[in-house]
């Protein structure tokens, strides 16, 4: 990241997603403003559950961003109340009611998110298939290197936000383990962040530098790169010479996709 020269230019944002069919990369929204049905497969909740929940929410989030209009749908016959209380909770966008609605609409493009090895309803044979590693809230080490420990224990969602950056801060098709140290150093960068941002907030607002644009939107165009949109964050908050109200808009403009409320505490410093 440099703080002289001219980026390239942005070309037209294509948000490109690994189809766990066949391993190669394919558009999520290959008709340009087609409408795009992202399904979730989840039923029980776990912790591997909400991290399908969360990767549907961030696909919505980022074909939004790019102008592709989305409706999401949450299938699955078991804890359907618990699994949609628990995606409020996290800040996930709300699920539709009715299966048949996208295609009395003319959707162009399916997107089906399902946990690794999962079944997935009737086959699921059209449309692009998203892989989600399993997640765990194990405070147990498993007993060898190797070895994945998944449990199926709800997970603590006393503090969401926390729970939210956890799950945002490891690669999807890497497993994440949701135990009391993952939690707590969420929890310690998260109100780092918004503290931060608070103070930000306080000076003249300044346009997000075009270099920084591109770099976080190239980072989530490509298979939803999520940490390193987080490591693009972490380079902006000790980038010299940049003005903190640009620092700020960086924030609040990542955030449309990370859905931390980063700009929740502002206001809140004396």
């Amino acid at each position: 990241m440099h703080a002289h020269g001219s980026p390239p230019a942005y070309a037209q944002a294509v948000l490109r997603i690994i189809d766990a069919r066949t391993g190669e990369p394919v558009e999520a929204a290959p008709a340009r403003r087609g409408l795009t049905r992202v399904e979730a497969h989840a039923s029980g909740l776990s912790p591997t559950t909400l991290r399908v929940l969360l990767v549907s929410d961030l696909l919505v989030r980022a074909l939004e961003l790019g102008g592709t209009p989305v409706w999401s749908l949450l299938t699955g016959e078991h804890e359907q109340a618990e699994l949609r209380a628990a995606a409020r909770a996290l800040g996930i966008r709300p699920f539709e009611d009715g299966a048949d609605l996208g295609a009395g609409l003319g959707e162009a493009q399916v997107l089906h998110v399902a946990a690794e090895a999962a079944e997935t309803p009737g086959g699921v044979s059209g449309g692009v298939l998203v892989a989600v590693a399993p997640a765990d809230s194990s405070t147990t080490p498993s007993t060898t290197p190797t070895e994945t420990v998944v449990t199926t224990a709800p997970p603590d969602l006393s503090d969401p936000g926390a729970v939210r950056l956890a799950l945002l801060s490891h690669p999807r098709d890497l497993p994440v383990r949701l135990d009391a140290a993952a939690l707590d150093g969420a929890r310690a960068t998260l109100a780092h962040w918004r503290g931060s941002v608070a103070g930000w907030a306080r000076s003249a607002s300044r346009p997000v530098p075009d270099e920084v644009r591109v770099e976080l939107r190239t980072a989530w165009e490509d298979d939803l790169n999520v940490p390193e949109v987080l490591r693009v964050l972490r380079r902006v908050e000790t980038w010299p010479d940049l003005p903190d109200g640009a620092r700020f808009e960086t924030y609040a403009y990542a955030d449309r996709l990370l859905g931390l409320e980063l700009t929740r505490d502002i206001g809140s410093l004396a």
